[in-house]
């Protein structure tokens, strides 16, 4: 066969019998069928089936009861200090997770592989662990709370003693995950911007921003995320006022020790439809930022 008989070969358009593959191209190593069959198997199990089963609950209730609960003032500020402090203890932690991020990746110091471990803390300690210390610390006589009390301020047993507790487990999200894009991230790139006239407010919102920007929303979806379920370093320090510094998760406690499962499902089939609204539409902004990659 010729070489010009050859290249008609690979352009001739495939025969009327072959199937292409509809949703995947093949690949060299085979094996598509049974990893997806395990995948999905697993979601259900892990994801799927307890979701739909707290559904279900919940559903047992007729729909003015289910409203009724949903929307009590009980349930109604539970949702608020939840949801909100959840969020605000993201943002902070999507600001000071980028300078450490920062600091952890662009410069050198003593001690920093005990700071690098210390960022990580939060994940291995126990919850129960981290709301007694907060506690401690930030009672009116504790070790930061004595001095903040003298100021007037009340950091302890209210909803500012949710954020900070928030803050504290939410951090090392934002931090690992800009953290990789950092160190990927040449600084040769900032210094051409600079050697080009580029001031350092335009170097960060031209060159730095739109790098860390999926990045960022990622880390700020996981510390929401984890912040609205947090539990157990919350319930010490927030103080468990019913209507002021009770979140929902605490609420969904006591209808469970109160034996009232379907309420409980109410409130956690709420919680569960806001939050994943409020992380498909992180989702869809991530998505679009990286459109413009």
């Amino acid at each position: 066969m010729t070489a010009d008989t050859a290249d008609t070969a690979e352009q001739r358009p495939p025969a009327k019998g072959t199937r292409k593959p509809l949703f995947r191209k093949r690949s060299a190593i085979p094996g598509f069928g049974l990893t997806m069959g395990v995948t999905l198997t697993v979601l259900s199990l892990i994801v799927l089936i307890p979701l739909s089963a707290v559904v279900l609950k919940a559903a047992q209730q007729s729909p003015a009861e289910f409203w009724a609960v949903a929307t009590s003032e009980r349930s109604i500020a539970a949702y608020k200090l939840s949801f909100g402090a959840a969020f605000v203890a993201a943002a902070i932690n999507g600001v000071f997770g980028v300078l450490t991020a920062w600091v952890l990746v662009r410069y050198e110091f003593p001690f920093k592989t005990l700071v690098n471990a210390l960022v990580d803390l939060p994940f291995a300690l126990p919850t129960a662990v981290a709301g007694i210390a907060l506690a401690t610390l930030y009672a009116p006589t504790g070790w930061v709370g004595q001095f903040l009390t003298p100021l007037g301020i009340k950091a302890a047993y209210n909803p500012v003693g949710v954020v900070i507790a928030l803050t504290f487990i939410g951090l090392p999200f934002v931090v690992r995950t800009i953290e990789p894009v950092l160190r990927d991230a040449a600084a040769d790139v900032e210094e051409a911007a600079a050697s080009l006239g580029a001031s350092r407010v335009q170097t960060i919102a031209r060159v730095i921003a739109p790098a860390l920007a999926p990045a960022w929303l990622t880390g700020f979806a996981m510390a929401f995320a984890r912040g609205v379920g947090e539990y157990g370093s919350v319930i010490f320090i927030a103080g468990n006022m019913p209507y002021r510094s009770e979140i929902a998760p605490l609420l969904i406690i006591i209808q469970l020790e109160q034996f009232e499962y379907a309420r409980a499902a109410t409130i956690a089939v709420v919680m569960l439809t806001v939050s994943f609204l409020m992380l498909l539409v992180i989702n869809v902004i991530q998505a679009w930022a990286r459109r413009f990659d």
